[in-house]
């Protein structure tokens, strides 16, 4: 089994430069987007109908071109679930889960905190209520992968330069001890499960000639239940794709249908 995870920047975007031709050449059994930045309605889904996908949006209600996720799965789910139940959260459209007979997948979009006045505290919060989530999912779900752009750099080795970095959101302390809590109920990083050298990156800004000169972020995780270990096959990023100025993250796991 292939899954994808891929902040698009918008969906229309993509499709406009060819991400269609991209799945259908990649086959990916599930694909994950965040920030599709629109509704149902705007997006020609007969796309993904016609590559053979079932599809799941969860747009933002808060406003419209804003956040919002969406799955593609060649097999049909058995239950989708949509939000977590918090309003103040739900309304970004940031969290989809599809649930197998023998996995479950959760795409998630934490919001970013670099406008760090009216932001920053909105997006602990996020954090705070996602964690606890997931603390009650594990009790009745242990094969759990949770893919998505989780706008923190986990290490020094997660971003281009951790010493000018290391007041700005997507690298404070507080934000790193997160993903290690996070990581300590029982996930695995499955990048860093097979790639350990650094200069590794998922996120560019479109400033400075950042993906020129590689000055990334490493914020686009596939998390992966310890469960799961021994059938995970491989994990790396596909840096090369440019529909979004993140990059396509990717698990290949051997999943008994």
């Amino acid at each position: 089994m292939k899954i994808i995870s891929y902040n698009i920047n918008g969906i229309r975007s993509g499709i406009n430069k060819g991400l269609s031709n991209w799945i259908e050449i990649n086959q990916p059994d599930i694909l994950c987007f965040q920030e599709i930045k629109a509704f149902p309605e705007q997006i020609d889904t007969s796309i993904f109908d016609n590559l053979g996908y079932y599809h799941y949006w969860y747009p933002s209600t808060k406003r419209k071109g804003y956040s919002g996720v969406g799955i593609l799965c060649k097999k049909k789910p058995n239950h989708i679930e949509y939000g977590i139940g918090i309003d103040s959260i739900d309304q970004e459209g940031r969290i989809l889960q599809i649930d197998f007979k023998k996995i479950s997948v959760i795409n998630i979009y934490i919001p970013s905190g670099i406008n760090m006045e009216n932001r920053l505290n909105f997006k602990f919060y996020f954090m705070d209520n996602f964690i606890f989530y997931i603390k009650k999912m594990k009790k009745k779900l242990t094969n759990l992968i949770i893919c998505g752009d989780y706008n923190i750099c986990h290490k020094k080795i997660d971003i281009y330069d951790p010493i000018k970095n290391n007041k700005n959101s997507g690298f404070l302390p507080k934000e790193r001890k997160w993903m290690s809590d996070f990581l300590n109920l029982g996930f695995i990083d499955s990048f860093r499960n097979y790639v350990k050298e650094s200069k590794h990156y998922s996120w560019w800004s479109y400033r400075y000639n950042s993906k020129k000169n590689n000055k990334g972020w490493r914020i686009d995780y596939i998390m992966v239940s310890s469960f799961l270990k021994k059938k995970m096959i491989n994990a790396y990023l596909l840096p090369e794709i440019k529909y979004s100025d993140h990059c396509p993250t990717v698990l290949e796991i051997e999943i008994n249908k």
